[in-house]
């Protein structure tokens, strides 16, 4: 996907170019900047004594070395003092020089680091925002493969408030998930007690009855779209929703490869989180979503931590999908978007 938040030791990745976040030196430091200057080997150093250091909000580019990247681009993040001091400025410029410079250089595919969140105590939700904000805004013009490199768990936060809230909201969903498993069991037992008797099972046959003529009906309407796919159903909603193809699947964290299958093949089946990201997209409603995803073969359930999640922020009108990545990716799951 164009955007993704991924759990990785940064000199591990295997990408055209990773961002270091360096100190006004270039010589090395510590931190991610040490990291990288260790697996690059000493030529790196070699090449960065020759860049004269560089200034806080600029970047600059070098060979990758011993790396698995054909290049690092070297960029020199602000220390965080109280937020008042142009601070929030310089970090999006530390990203937009960095993204600049990989476009320069041809490179597909950048990975980041979290610039500025740790000695020099940018505060790491506020960040990632500011990541977030910057590459996704980039990303709407350019055709680009971009990773944050979360090292650990302890590196990220996506804020209590919002962490309490969704755990609540999955709490309770899952407790209501249990429980109306327990009132089907209880069903069930008191169906067939009810059998019994003859007057009871004509009671009860007489209410199945009566369900399955409901079902059978709704089940006429459903096979009355059957010549609609998933594929078909998307783009039609798209030409509802008054937005071009290209920012449907930038507005979905989609690769323009993977929305060109899409849009070839009417039969094409979608991995979930690109069925949800579409969702999202069109802000469609939970009923909507509901319906695209049951095109590609897919349902809502309260027993998935992911789908909960996903209805969390449907249900309150949130629609920002670097947003929900930043909720699912806390949680540990898997992120909206995709390739396939």
């Amino acid at each position: 996907m164009p955007l993704e938040i991924v759990r990785n030791d940064i000199t591990k990745m295997n990408v055209d170019a990773i961002v270091n976040a360096a100190n006004n030196s270039l010589l090395g430091g510590g931190g991610v900047d040490g990291a990288i200057h260790r697996a690059a080997g000493k030529k790196l150093l070699e090449e960065c004594r020759t860049l004269n250091g560089c200034e806080t909000g600029k970047a600059k580019i070098t060979n990758g070395y011993d790396l698995k990247c054909k290049y690092v681009i070297h960029t020199v993040g602000p220390i965080y003092k109280n937020g008042k001091n142009g601070e929030r400025e310089l970090l999006e410029s530390c990203y937009r020089e960095s993204l600049n410079l990989a476009k320069q250089y041809n490179c597909t595919s950048v990975a980041f680091p979290l610039i500025s969140s740790g000695i020099y105590g940018y505060p790491k939700d506020e960040a990632l925002k500011v990541a977030i904000n910057v590459i996704s805004s980039f990303l709407f013009k350019n055709d680009m493969t971009v990773y944050i490199v979360i090292f650990d768990k302890a590196s990220f936060s996506i804020g209590e408030k919002l962490f309490s809230d969704i755990s609540e909201y999955i709490d309770d969903h899952y407790a209501k998930n249990a429980l109306d498993a327990c009132r089907e069991k209880q069903r069930g037992s008191l169906f067939r007690s009810l059998s019994k008797s003859s007057k009871a099972s004509s009671e009860a046959y007489d209410f199945c009855s009566y369900d399955t003529c409901n079902e059978e009906s709704e089940l006429g309407k459903v096979l009355s779209q059957i010549d609609e796919s998933f594929s078909q159903m998307l783009l039609r909603k798209i030409d509802e929703s008054g937005m071009s193809d290209s920012e449907c699947y930038k507005k979905a964290n989609i690769d323009r490869k993977l929305f060109s299958k899409i849009r070839s093949d009417v039969n094409y089946k979608p991995s979930k989180p690109t069925a949800v990201a579409f969702a999202i997209a069109l802000e469609l409603s939970i009923s909507e979503t509901r319906e695209l995803l049951c095109k590609a073969g897919f349902a809502l359930s309260h027993s998935s931590k992911f789908d909960i999640i996903v209805e969390y922020f449907i249900t309150r009108g949130i629609y920002d999908i670097f947003q929900i990545n930043e909720a699912l990716f806390a949680f540990d799951q898997s992120l909206l978007g995709g390739t396939k």
